[in-house]
């Protein structure tokens, strides 16, 4: 359904995007992984059209839009990072302007109102002004603004960043319902794994421009299949022990976190006597040590070397 092709963007001698191909086929929810600085926004800026690239495509269904760009926005509904509403104004005068500008009018514009405020859980508050919502609501509205052109494909660029419990919990399960239940097409980028998980059938990973991955999140996780996680806790913080036990031959990624490090390592070696002898010979109290299945987040580490939020 929408596809981009060798997708390019450079900024002078900056290459933001280089050469990305992605798919996303009529009813998936897909996930677009990579940290900061990975060439996502600039990706999904092309993709909305916002943007043109240096080269490569962008295709609706077959064909391209970016001499059509009306194609695409007529079906796309985007989600940006930034919140992109009028605090002077409510909620509904909000939707209001949104809905018009997408020649909704009358008792269609009235209807579509009532059904987004009503999906995102704001029907009783959609007459305050948005300047009086709490950061979580703001995005709530942010999605119902998404959606009052009933787009097939939407697209969220970190959308709970920054919010609380209860708002990030309404945002996923709105989003799993439209996905799930109303066959909405998604390409949902996040800084927590966890989401990714809950939401994507498909993933892919970007790193300095590029895709490094892609597949399901078992095809993903299968990258890993030789080998396993070991998380260790300590009694305080070590960061010449922890630099040290991630020098140790076998070891192919550490990530140390306050107390703890974790460890990828292959499966059925005897590292861990090694690691505990290192522990030893510094003093550290080992308080606990837990062996894992590789997860996502432990996939996205081997890959790029860097945690996703960093």
């Amino acid at each position: 359904m929408l596809e981009t092709e060798q997708l390019t963007k450079k900024f002078k001698d900056t290459i933001a995007v280089d050469d990305v191909s992605l798919v996303l086929r009529q009813g998936e929810s897909v996930g677009l992984l990579g940290p900061n600085g990975a060439g996502k926004s600039t990706a999904i800026a092309m993709i909305s059209t916002l943007m043109k690239p240096s080269s490569g495509d962008v295709r609706l269904n077959g064909e391209s839009v970016l001499k059509k760009p009306g194609d695409m926005r007529r079906v796309l509904g985007v989600v940006p990072q930034k919140i992109a509403l009028y605090e002077e104004l409510s909620a509904y005068e909000n939707l209001k302007f949104f809905g018009r500008l997408y020649g909704l009018s009358g008792k269609k514009l009235e209807q579509r109102i009532d059904y987004v405020v009503e999906l995102v859980g704001l029907a009783d508050r959609k007459k305050e002004l948005v300047k009086n919502y709490s950061g979580g609501m703001q995005r709530r509205i942010n999605l119902a603004a998404a959606m009052m052109h009933e787009p097939e494909v939407l697209i969220m660029d970190e959308p709970t960043v920054g919010i609380d419990p209860q708002s990030r919990n309404h945002l996923l399960e709105t989003i799993r319902k439209l996905n799930r239940e109303e066959g909405m097409t998604v390409l949902y980028t996040s800084h927590y794994m966890e989401e990714v998980e809950k939401l994507c059938d498909r993933v892919y990973i970007m790193d300095h421009g590029k895709v490094i991955a892609e597949g399901t999140k078992e095809e993903l996780k299968a990258i890993l299949s030789d080998q396993e996680t070991v998380l260790i806790d300590f009694d305080q913080n070590y960061p010449e022990l922890f630099a040290k036990l991630s020098e140790i031959e076998g070891v192919q990624h550490a990530a140390a976190e306050e107390h703890s490090l974790k460890l990828i390592i292959p499966k059925g070696t005897r590292l861990l006597a090694a690691l505990f002898h290192e522990a030893e010979r510094y003093g550290a109290q080992v308080v606990n040590v837990n062996v894992q299945t590789p997860t996502l987040e432990d996939v996205f580490l081997r890959l790029t070397g860097r945690k996703l939020r960093d």
